[in-house]
């Protein structure tokens, strides 16, 4: 699963945007899927449907493939009609196939929620997975505790328990605050606000770090790996590099670029040679890895 956000919610926006034919939206590629699902429910050929909608199949087609992300308004909506479905559900925006018309009472949200879910303020597929977690359940059960200081007289017994114990001691022994059992006997203590954040940030911890988990190879995932990092080990490869201080410079020029100067080819090295004579800055880079270099 993927989070994009469209523009495109049903087609009166999509009138509204006055490029019915030109524009063109961008399409969640791990939905493509949807389109063929409908196609093949409907046991139908790229051909028939082509026949169908007016649609080439080559277009179709692309829509159906893995690495598509885009798709213009007059397929959007002429698909949705052709499948009597929505373009939320066209596009994959909504996961309600088999809850499509189900009563907003029964979802027991008020007003200010639905509000909210509608304004498009909220990536609400990432809120549907948040709570779709198997833990979801666990972490608003503690908040609820919370909240409710179910557990508040518990606690504040035990801490009464703890603190009488350790003003016994002292004013029987007196050994003195740093004492370790008198330390030990206040440090058991427990506040429970301090105690349900640190209960309710692990939950929320374990539910965040498996949803990132499982998007670590969408397309739309940041590169992990820095490119910046990548050149500057370039850099300081060539820079400790032992060899005359021509190639020296010319490891150090190419590192700059993000060129690994070990992974040229007889060709590239032998091109970069000529360009890099021009410079200024390098009169002769001769060759040190047994490379032909034609000095024309």
């Amino acid at each position: 699963m993927k989070f994009y956000i469209s523009t495109v919610i049903d087609s009166r926006d999509i009138m509204k945007e006055n490029c019915f034919e030109d524009c063109f939206y961008e399409y969640k590629t791990d939905n493509t899927r949807k389109t063929k699902d409908l196609r093949v429910e409907r046991h139908l050929t790229l051909e028939q449907l082509a026949e169908e909608t007016g649609i080439s199949k080559s277009a179709l087609g692309k829509y159906e493939s893995d690495d598509f992300k885009d798709i213009s308004p007059f397929s959007i909506v002429t698909l949705a009609k052709f499948y009597g479905v929505s373009t939320d559900d066209l596009l994959g925006l909504t996961e309600t196939k088999n809850h499509p018309n189900t009563d907003l009472h029964d979802l027991h949200l008020g007003d200010d929620m639905i509000e909210l879910l509608k304004s498009g303020k909220l990536n609400n597929r990432l809120l549907s997975e948040l709570a779709l977690h198997k833990d979801f359940q666990r972490f608003l059960v503690d908040i609820e505790i919370f909240v409710d200081r179910v557990a508040d007289m518990r606690i504040n017994d035990m801490n009464a328990i703890l603190e009488a114990n350790r003003k016994q001691i002292m004013e029987k022994h007196n050994p003195g605050e740093n004492d370790l059992y008198v330390r030990t006997l206040e440090l058991a203590q427990v506040s429970e606000e301090n105690f349900f954040a640190h209960v309710v940030h692990k939950d929320i911890d374990g539910i965040l770090h498996d949803i990132r988990e499982a998007h670590r190879k969408d397309t739309t995932t940041a590169d992990t790996a820095s490119p910046v990092a990548e050149i500057q080990k370039q850099m300081e490869t060539a820079l400790h590099y032992e060899g005359t201080e021509e190639e020296k410079k010319a490891r150090l020029f190419l590192a700059t670029l993000g060129i690994d100067y070990d992974k040229l080819t007889p060709e590239e090295f032998v091109t970069q040679i000529h360009i890099l004579k021009k410079s200024e800055h390098l009169k002769s880079p001769n060759n040190q890895r047994g490379k032909a270099v034609p000095y024309a």
